[in-house]
């Protein structure tokens, strides 16, 4: 450091000293918050009935991803039924498209996902999670009575570019609404709850594409819109969220429906509601404080947040984990479902293929809700990857060989395939998503969720738009599936390495892990090296202890001795 700069370095000792004294009390603050929410949870009950409400209200807030579902399904009915037109060269009044224009009815449903979620993320923030949900509806049905009445390619295209913004309006809130009612271990099942309705939705639409036209499909796709809509009104607004806008009647009113049937807290005065309220309150006092201290709560303040290590690490770590997720195929695999099985020689009925895709991602999905909540995150992610590539490798085989005549076993492929979407549903389809709501301090939450909520569906639009460019550069559907084989194998390879664990682990925690820790391996190390000082600390302590011990009973033994020598 040059001379000036050492000169007003030692200027400012003073001050960064009296920083670091004041940060600490705020840390100080915020692990008091800590202790009193771990406090709390042991006074929670924990039958079905206690949980009853929290589970109601996360199972309608998740609902509206049913015509996520669908719209994420819909362009695999609806690609063939364009494609045959142009290949059997009808001419009966049907709209017809290129493979390019297929491409755009595919992917653009994603592309718009990104500013709907920012604009959500904000509008969530200002108006609550709910209001942000029911708000979803009108895009949604203006988007599918445009696809249903449309008379040529580009009506259907900007009819799925408003499905895909009112999708994203509809499940962020949805997500972080979910996180900020569940309690801690059932966080992550209440979660996965969203991608159990959105596999439905998909069983739905394969289900209704195989029998019905494209446009019937979309016309009572409008009814999963409404009805979503309307049981809202029925479950309170987030307590969290109504407690940081200083409604504190209306949180607490909230409360009291969340935890209506848990059991009065032994040796307490206040209802499980009323303490719930306290901490919350005490929560976002210190967090008031905190924005206060570094500059307010506004747009600039939060462009600070994503500064600090608890903002930036979170996103990155979910950028890696999101590009690998989506170039395994797992999307491609569901937006050209039905022409993706016909590229691998399948001989079964590809409409009804598809419907067993979906069937077993809606029946993984309830398992996983389980697995969620029983097993670790890492190794959920890094055994689905591994599993995925083995799946997916053997499945490209045998569509090798079929190609090639050596063999006629057609339906190898559909059940690696089937296979595939099991393993995926383990670990690698589920986990990111859920953790864009995990990973990030409650003051940004709402606006990060958004920003990686959009990252995610800028890659699945890549992804998703460059399936036929994948399909020619590795010649054919035998050469993209190995390619989805080596990216499989690279995400639990990056997932060993950085994915940090969340399991059972308050958000708090969580977010602590991230201002020391970005690499997992070496935090773990870290961890095990400090753990293992500790320990041999203990022993020795407890090893002078001994000794002290021994040494006080041998100079007491010795006394005796030398007053006997003298009597």
């Amino acid at each position: 450091m040059d001379p000036i700069g050492a000169s007003c370095f030692s200027l400012h000792i003073e001050e960064n000293n009296r920083a670091i004294i004041e940060e600490r009390k705020q840390d100080r603050k915020f692990s008091e918050i800590i202790v009193s929410c771990r406090s709390l949870s042991h006074y929670e009950g924990r039958t079905f009935k206690t949980l009853l409400p929290q589970i109601l209200a996360a199972f309608i807030a998740a609902g509206y991803h049913i015509v996520v579902g669908i719209s994420l399904a819909y362009s695999a009915i609806l690609i063939p039924a364009l494609d045959r037109n142009v290949t059997n060269g009808t001419d009966d009044g049907e709209i017809t498209a290129t493979k390019t224009e297929c491409s755009w009815i595919a992917s653009v449903l994603v592309i718009i996902i990104p500013l709907g979620a920012l604009s959500g993320g904000v509008i969530m923030d200002q108006v609550g999670r709910l209001n942000t949900l029911k708000l979803a509806a009108i895009p949604s049905v203006l988007g599918w009575s445009l696809i249903a009445a449309a008379t040529n390619v580009p009506m259907i295209i900007f009819g799925r570019l408003i499905v895909g913004f009112a999708s994203a309006w509809g499940t962020s809130p949805a997500i972080v609404y979910i996180t900020e009612i569940g309690r801690a271990d059932m966080r992550g099942s209440l979660i996965s709850s969203a991608p159990t309705f959105a596999s439905l939705g998909m069983v739905i639409c394969f289900l209704k594409g195989w029998f019905l036209h494209w446009r019937t499909v979309a016309w009572m796709s409008i009814a999963y819109c409404t009805i979503p809509l309307m049981l809202t009104f029925f479950i309170p607004e987030s307590p969290a969220w109504l407690v940081s806008k200083g409604r504190i009647e209306e949180a607490a009113k909230s409360l009291r429906w969340i935890h209506k049937y848990q059991p009065q807290p032994e040796n307490r005065n206040e209802t499980m509601a009323e303490l719930q309220l306290k901490f919350l309150q005490k929560e976002h006092q210190a967090k008031l404080e905190k924005q206060a201290k570094e500059g307010g709560s506004g747009g600039l303040a939060k462009m600070k947040q994503f500064m600090k290590p608890t903002g930036y690490k979170p996103l990155l770590i979910l950028f890696g984990l999101f590009f690998f997720q989506q170039f395994s195929g797992i999307y491609i695999t569901l937006f050209y479902s039905v022409t993706f099985f016909k590229e691998v020689g399948s001989t079964l009925n590809p409409y009804l293929a598809s419907t067993f895709i979906a069937a077993v991602r809606m029946a993984m999905s309830c398992i996983n809700s389980y697995m969620l909540r029983t097993f670790h995150r890492r190794p959920l992610v890094i055994v689905s990857g591994i599993g995925m590539a083995i799946c997916m490798g053997f499945s490209g085989l045998f569509t090798y060989w079929i190609k090639q005549g050596t063999s006629d076993a057609n339906w190898v492929p559909v059940m690696m395939i089937l296979l595939y979407v099991v393993t995926s549903m383990v670990g690698l389809l589920p986990i990111p998503w859920t953790m864009t709501a995990e990973l990030f301090p409650i003051e940004i939450r709402g606006i990060a969720h958004s920003i990686a909520y959009s990252i995610a569906n800028l890659l699945m639009f890549a992804a998703v738009q460059s399936y036929w460019t994948l399909d020619y550069w590795f010649s054919g559907a035998a050469g993209i599936q190995w390619f989805f084989t080596v990216v499989s194998l690279m995400a639990s390879f990056y997932a060993f390495i950085f994915l940090p664990e969340t399991h059972g682990k308050k958000l708090s925690d969580i977010t602590t892990y991230f201002v020391k820790n970005t690499i997992y391996l070496v935090a773990a190390k870290k961890a095990k090296l400090t753990a293992n000082q500790q320990a041999q600390k203990k022993q020795t302590i407890t090893r002078v202890g001994k000794k002290d011990i021994v040494k006080s009973q041998n100079g007491q033994k010795d006394k005796l001795m030398d007053n006997a020598v003298n009597s």
